[in-house]
C-alpha cells in the first residue's frame, strides 16, 4: 500500500494570552521575564527544512536567544542561551548590567575559555555595517546609521554664538589666536571617523574579539569623473590649455547660454549649486547664462532645471576615514572588489550586514537576527519650538528623563517618549506598542537612552 508523507504548511492558530514562558520562544519580546505573552502571533510551519535550514543568507533565520555574559572584571566572554543565563539569575551567580542588548555579568569565578571571534566592518559614510562570527554562527550583526545633521548644527551654533558675542562690545577683538593641530580633520569627518571607533569599541566589550577586519577603499574621483583618464591626463586636468576657468566654460558650452539656446551676447558663468548651498568652483557645477537670463533666473521670472554635478563629498571624506581607523589602529583590512567576489559566490544580496559578514569570513555560519543601530545625541540642547513652529529661545533646564530612556514602573521596563506638563509628566510606551502616562516621580531611569541605541 503506497503511503504519502503530509507537508505541514502554515498554521493559523494563534498564541493564547495566557501561555507561560518558553526561553527559546522565536519572538524576541516573550525572551524577556516581564513579558509573559504575545498576541496575535501565528505559529510557523513544522517542516524542517524551512526552519531549520543554515544557508548563510537567509536574513530571516534567528538564532538562539543569545545572551552576552562578562566575568567578575567586567570582561567580555562568550555568549550563552537565555535558558542558562536565567539559572546563572536565579542561583544568584550574575546580575543584569544592560538590557539592550541583554548583558550579565557574573558573581563567581568561572572557566574563561574563548572561541575565536573575528568582526567585519563595512565603513560608510552614512551607513556602517557589522558583523562578528566564529567557525559556526554570526553572533552579532547589524547596520549603524551615522548623524548627517554635524554640519549643519555646527553652522547654527556658530550663528547663535556670533549673535552673542556681537552684543559684547566692550570684548577685546581677537584674531589669530586659533591654530590646527597636526592631523587636524573637519568637525563632521572626525564624527564619522570617532562613531566607527566607538561601535569597534562597544562590541569588543560584549564579546572576545580575536581580529578586526576593516574593508577600505581608495576612490579615484578623477576616474569617477572621466573613466578613459589615464597617464599624463591626471596632471593636465579639464583645464588645460586654457587662460582661466572662464573661458573653458565658455568654450565647453559653445558660447551658448544654457537656457535660451542662443549664441553671442554678454555671457557670464552661473552656479547650479550655490556657493552658500556649499557649492564650488568646480566645472561640473558651472555653467554659461546671458546676462539677462541670468538676472531673471535668479530673480524668478525664468525657471529652469539645471543637471547638478556629480557629488564626490561622501568619497573623500571615506578616504580620509578609513586611513585613520586602520593606521591608527592596526586593524586588519580587505578590499571592496574581494566583499563583492566573494558575496557573489554566495549569492548574497548586496547590502552593509551581509559586506560586514564576507569582510568578516563568513561562509557556511548560522546567521544572527539584524540589529538597527541609531546614533542620538547625548546633550539635546534643542531650541524651544513653539505652537506656530519658531525657535524662540534656548531651553535652559535639562529634564531628567528624556526620549529613548529606559525606566521602571511597577517593575516592568518602559521605553520613555518624552515629558510634558513643564517636565512634571512623562509618556511611556512598552514592548507591545502600548502607551501610557505617568508622573516623573512614580518612575526610576534603568538606562539613558543616548549614543548608539539599538
Amino acid at each position: 500500500m503506497e503511503t504519502k508523507m503530509q507537508k505541514l504548511g502554515k498554521r493559523n492558530t494563534y498564541i493564547p494570552t495566557d501561555t507561560s514562558l518558553v526561553g527559546s520562544s522565536m519572538v524576541l519580546s516573550l525572551n524577556r521575564e516581564e513579558i509573559l505573552s504575545e498576541q496575535d502571533l501565528k505559529t510557523f510551519s513544522n517542516n524542517s527544512e524551512e526552519n531549520h535550514s543554515q544557508h548563510t543568507g537567509n536574513q530571516n533565520l534567528r538564532v538562539s536567544d543569545i545572551v552576552y555574559v562578562q566575568n567578575i572584571k567586567g570582561q567580555p566572554l562568550m555568549p550563552c542561551k537565555q535558558q542558562k543565563a536565567n539559572k546563572l539569575l536565579k542561583q544568584g551567580k550574575a546580575i543584569v548590567i544592560k538590557r539592550k542588548p541583554f548583558t550579565i555579568q557574573l558573581t563567581i569565578a568561572t572557566g574563561e575559555t574563548t572561541q575565536p571571534i573575528t568582526l567585519g566592518i563595512d565603513a560608510g559614510s552614512k551607513v556602517i555595517g557589522f558583523s562578528a562570527i566564529t567557525e559556526t554562527q554570526e553572533l552579532v550583526s547589524g547596520e549603524l546609521e551615522l548623524r548627517q545633521n554635524v554640519s549643519e548644527k555646527l553652522i547654527e551654533r556658530a550663528m547663535y554664538r556670533r549673535g552673542r558675542r556681537n552684543k559684547l562690545w566692550y570684548r577685546e577683538p581677537r584674531f589669530n589666536n586659533r591654530k590646527r593641530e597636526e592631523g587636524w580633520l573637519a568637525p563632521s569627518i572626525q564624527h564619522k571617523l570617532d562613531t566607527h571607533q566607538t561601535l569597534i569599541n562597544k562590541i569588543t566589550k560584549l564579546l572576545p574579539i580575536n581580529n578586526i577586519v576593516v574593508e577600505v577603499a581608495k576612490f579615484d574621483t578623477q576616474k569617477l569623473q572621466n573613466a578613459d583618464i589615464e597617464g599624463a591626463e591626471y596632471q593636465q586636468g579639464q583645464m588645460s590649455g586654457y587662460n582661466n576657468l572662464r573661458a573653458f566654460i565658455f568654450t565647453r558650452d559653445k558660447y551658448t547660454c544654457q537656457i535660451c539656446k542662443e549664441q553671442g551676447g554678454i555671457l557670464e558663468t552661473h552656479h547650479i549649486i550655490q556657493r552658500k548651498d556649499g557649492g564650488s568652483n568646480r566645472p561640473d557645477n558651472l555653467v554659461t547664462l546671458h546676462l539677462k537670463c541670468h538676472k531673471d533666473f535668479h530673480s524668478g521670472k525664468i525657471k529652469h532645471k539645471f543637471t547638478k554635478p556629480k557629488s564626490f563629498k561622501d568619497t573623500s571624506v571615506m578616504n580620509n576615514v578609513w586611513t585613520r581607523l586602520v593606521d591608527k589602529n592596526n586593524y586588519e583590512h580587505t578590499f571592496g572588489y574581494i566583499t563583492k567576489e566573494n558575496r557573489q559566490k554566495l549569492e548574497l544580496e548586496k547590502s552593509h550586514v551581509n559586506d560586514a559578514f564576507i569582510i568578516a569570513g563568513g561562509s557556511n555560519q548560522t546567521r544572527c537576527i539584524i540589529s538597527n543601530l541609531k546614533q542620538i545625541r547625548r546633550n539635546n540642547r534643542c531650541l524651544q519650538l513653539n505652537r506656530k513652529g519658531f525657535k524662540p529661545s534656548i531651553r535652559r533646564q535639562r529634564y531628567k528623563i528624556q526620549s529613548n530612556d529606559l525606566v521602571k514602573f511597577d517593575n516592568k521596563i518602559y521605553t520613555s517618549k518624552g515629558v510634558f506638563n513643564k517636565g512634571t509628566w512623562v509618556k511611556l510606551t512598552d514592548d507591545l506598542g502600548n502607551t501610557i502616562n505617568k508622573n516623573i516621580k512614580c518612575v526610576e531611569v534603568t538606562k539613558y537612552g543616548k549614543g548608539l541605541q539599538i
